[in-house]
């Protein structure tokens, strides 16, 4: 079965603020993808369209060529993972798998176990007794053993501490060698989590700003480093982002990927070219002010 996704001229809106706005994007299947943006991009609706949470507003969302909306056996073959409200839930992490087994055909009963036993999570207990970190690592338990072919987790890996988020993400990476299937993952944790990412989407005002490959991405930002009036002069007619000034010398981000006359240049002009980071290239690209479409 086919589990590519083919999103065409999505868009959401509620009342009259546009939360999705002309969304194009192709994902093959098989891929771990990062989804990022800032807090209210958009990211929650688009994982929510893709689940078949809610149709949008207009234009066409396939997998594998198929509408997934209300369509029982391609529902069953998506896990969403996302931030629940466990106040009320009386049963447990364990009442909790013998349930999701009956509807998702790929849950391994034996790997959630195994998950229990390295988070350490209590069994038995009700999930409404639980600190926040154990609901949300129970959350992100059932999404991993679900092995469902499309697995997308919406920040519901937030409440975790730091030491069970590396767990998380080890087990992303090993299930994905055994297991591959396509991974979705929203975050605004950049910096935390852009080793375990293959392709990465930017998503700023509900627009689709960057989609690449993490390595060619990261290759779009550079700092450019030296005196002012040469750092100014290199970046004649590049999208400079904010300066800092140490004595005479400016650091200077650059949205621009430098060729072999851009780093001869600089030599010439004494400047150091150093290599942004994701994180950087994020931060740049959805700061205030006109839109860096790439």
């Amino acid at each position: 079965m086919n589990f590519d996704i083919s999103m065409e001229e999505v868009n959401v809106t509620y009342r009259k603020s546009e939360a999705l706005k002309d969304i194009d994007l192709i994902l093959p299947a098989a891929k771990i993808y990062g989804l990022i943006g800032r807090n209210g991009a958009g990211k929650s609706t688009l994982l929510s369209v893709l689940a078949s949470f809610r149709r949008p507003t207009s234009g066409n969302i396939t997998i594998g060529g198929a509408d997934p909306y209300e369509n029982e056996i391609l529902m069953s073959h998506i896990s969403f993972s996302y931030e629940k409200d466990y106040s009320e839930e009386t049963r447990s992490i364990r009442a909790m798998m013998k349930s999701t087994k009956k509807f998702r055909p790929y849950f391994d009963t034996t790997y959630a176990e195994e998950l229990v036993e390295r988070f350490g999570l209590p069994a038995k207990k009700p999930m409404k007794k639980l600190s926040k970190g154990m609901q949300s690592i129970a959350t992100v338990i059932i999404g991993l053993a679900s092995r469902a072919p499309i697995t997308i987790f919406d920040e519901s890996y937030s409440g975790m501490d730091a030491p069970a988020r590396e767990i998380f993400y080890e087990e992303i990476l090993k299930d994905f060698e055994r297991h591959p299937r396509t991974f979705i993952l929203s975050t605004h944790l950049v910096s935390e989590m852009d080793h375990l990412f293959e392709e990465v989407i930017f998503l700023h005002e509900g627009k689709v700003i960057l989609r690449d490959s993490t390595d060619h991405a990261i290759e779009r930002g550079v700092f450019v480093t030296g005196r002012k009036e040469n750092v100014h002069q290199w970046m004649e007619g590049k999208h400079a982002g904010e300066e800092k000034r140490y004595g005479p010398t400016v650091t200077t981000f650059a949205l621009h990927t430098p060729s072999q006359e851009d780093k001869k240049h600089a030599a010439q002009l004494g400047l150091e070219l150093s290599s942004a980071s994701l994180q950087d290239l994020f931060i740049h690209m959805t700061k205030e002010g006109p839109s860096h479409e790439q």
